[in-house]
């Protein structure tokens, strides 16, 4: 498993755990943004940089991501190719991206965006708040320690 990182709009924050998250379980990490990024000097994190344009970062990331892979992104229709290409996506506020909740996750997003065109205000995302930033570290610790397991069990089967 390799974790992407849809860096151009995930908070610091997150990315801070995801640092740690990588050193802790080295399991290759990389952002990928279309602006530099500063990352820690680690043979587990790794930064990617794209050309400025609709999607690039988005279309980088499904192109070299892998069944099982794990993408972090607040960007719906890239959860959509993510789950559709088998792998998982988690939102940086902790929320799992599901085969059985992301349609719905796009009908809403196609929703607020034809409001939004047609003038309505609909604010945007609210902060993020301490409990965001606790559910998205368990989240991906639940992840790590399921993917730990399977490779533990895929050693023992070897031998």
């Amino acid at each position: 498993m390799k974790i992407w990182v849809d860096a151009d709009a995930c908070p610091a924050v997150i990315k801070e755990i995801l640092f740690r998250a990588a050193e802790r379980s080295q399991v290759t990490t990389t952002l990928v943004a279309n602006h530099s990024l500063r990352i820690p000097p680690s043979r587990f994190i790794h930064f990617l940089q794209v050309t400025k344009g609709f999607d690039v970062a988005d279309n980088a990331i499904v192109q070299r991501m892998s069944a099982g892979d794990l993408v972090v992104t607040a960007d719906i229709p890239l959860a959509a190719e993510v789950i559709e290409k088998g792998g998982t996506a988690l939102n940086p506020r902790g929320e799992l991206y599901t085969p059985s909740n992301i349609r719905a996750r796009l009908n809403m997003r196609d929703f607020m965006e034809s409001l939004r065109s047609s003038g309505v205000d609909t604010g945007g995302p609210s902060s993020m708040s301490q409990n965001d930033r606790q559910a998205f570290a368990n989240q991906l610790d639940r992840l790590l320690t399921q993917y730990t397991k399977k490779l533990d069990q895929t050693k023992r089967d070897a031998l």
